[in-house]
């Protein structure tokens, strides 16, 4: 069967879709994933079909690391992306849409085909706890939790409705409700599947049965990749390294927040790899204990062989650093990264989330040292390593497609 793949985001959040193409592909469908123009090589690299969708992501970048309303950016260009996701799933015979992936719903049904939600974040309703946008460390309880949900979605929805239904009345389709999707996803019973670990967050009791907890969606290095050797010298010449990244975020002054984490590993006296695609370094005076990673990495190789993660709270990085067995240092920008910082604290794998804005040398030397002397965070972080790696989060996504594929 041929199955699309609409993915939508920075390289991230495309990721783990690679991953799950690969299992479909070795289940035996023939897969096509599309997504930016930007991620063509990285997706063909793996020998799945590529189709281009929507524009630069740039602007959808910056908007999520400045906490912007991202839809409005969509909303700039709509146009396209629901022009090319529509071109792209000519032909097909089911689609998989990402939690950004607009259009993917909208097509399917136009084109009476199967389709499957697949989010790397909870974004289902529940009582359970709040909506990864709307993280607190304080409880307001089941009401408030599923109230955070119901105005997500809606200003999500309110901020491209009239385009979208504009684009559903060419297609011949009537217009969704001013309160949109929600009701009618749930009367269909739109199979969800929710791309992390059920030991990371387990399945909420008030989700329905369509509502899946597969485990992580995590994608393997090339075999024929190999490591730069300047990067393996340094691994090698001393005690495991302090990693630090912000994957695609951008940030305003990124010089100030790169040297307050270097100046911390000096006076902890730890080494460190730092991975520049932040941007903005131009004015950073790297010690001699710090490697400067100019080219990506896979997380699955080099994260063993560190001490610790500084990063954002990304959903794939912080998955990559649970995996891995090593704690986590998140200094989150905004959207889900302080949830996740905050759900990697609970479980006991890493420190308290730092907020950008709240980011000072004493607490990130703090930080550094709990992650560093800490044996219970440690051998928490390796624990919960084991139980994460005993899953097999694309199998189980693969079985539950083909289960609807073949009723």
């Amino acid at each position: 069967m041929r199955i699309t793949i609409l993915a939508i985001g920075s390289r991230g959040d495309v990721q783990p879709y690679i991953a799950l193409g690969l299992g479909l592909q070795a289940a035996g469908h023939q897969v096509q994933l599309a997504s930016y123009a930007r991620f063509a090589e990285f997706v063909r690299s793996y020998g799945i079909e590529f189709a281009a969708v929507g524009a630069n992501p740039q602007g959808y970048i910056q908007a999520l690391s400045k906490n912007v309303d991202y839809w409005r950016i969509f909303g700039d260009n709509l146009e396209q992306l629901l022009e090319d996701c529509w071109n792209c799933c000519q032909g097909t015979e089911a689609i998989i849409y990402s939690q950004v992936a607009l259009p993917g719903y909208h097509i399917a049904e136009k084109l009476n085909l199967p389709c499957f939600a697949a989010f790397t974040n909870p974004l289902t309703r529940t009582r359970a706890f709040p909506h990864p946008l709307y993280t607190s460390s304080v409880n307001f309880g089941g009401t408030y939790n599923w109230l955070t949900y119901v105005v997500h979605e809606q200003l999500r929805w309110q901020s491209v409705r009239q385009k979208i239904n504009r684009w559903r009345q060419d297609l011949g389709l009537s217009p969704v409700p001013f309160a949109g999707l929600y009701s009618r996803v749930q009367q269909q019973q739109i199979p969800i599947l929710h791309c992390f670990s059920p030991t990371v967050i387990p399945k909420p009791k008030d989700w329905s049965d369509w509502a899946y907890v597969t485990g992580y969606w995590f994608l393997e290095h090339l075999p024929k990749w190999e490591p730069p050797a300047d990067l393996v010298d340094f691994i090698d010449s001393g005690m495991p390294p302090i990693y630090i990244g912000f994957g695609s975020m951008s940030e305003r002054n990124p010089e100030t927040v790169i040297n307050l984490v270097l100046d911390s590993l000096v006076q902890t006296k730890q080494r460190g790899i730092l991975f520049s695609n932040w941007g903005g370094l131009q004015n950073v005076d790297l010690p001699d204990n710090v490697f400067l990673m100019t080219s990506s990495v896979p997380h699955d190789w080099l994260f063993p062989l560190c001490r610790a993660v500084v990063h954002h709270g990304g959903a794939g990085t912080t998955a990559a650093a649970l995996r891995a067995g090593i704690p986590s240092i998140v200094l989150p920008f905004g959207v889900d990264q302080p949830f996740w910082g905050q759900r990697v604290a609970d479980l006991g794998a890493g420190t308290l989330p730092i907020r950008q804005q709240e980011l000072t040398q004493d607490k990130l030397i703090a930080a550094i040292q709990d992650v560093i002397d800490n044996k219970i965070m440690i051998d928490r972080a390796r624990a919960l390593s084991d139980r994460i790696r005993a899953e097999d989060g694309v199998k189980r996504a693969v079985e539950i497609i083909q289960s609807y594929l073949h009723a």
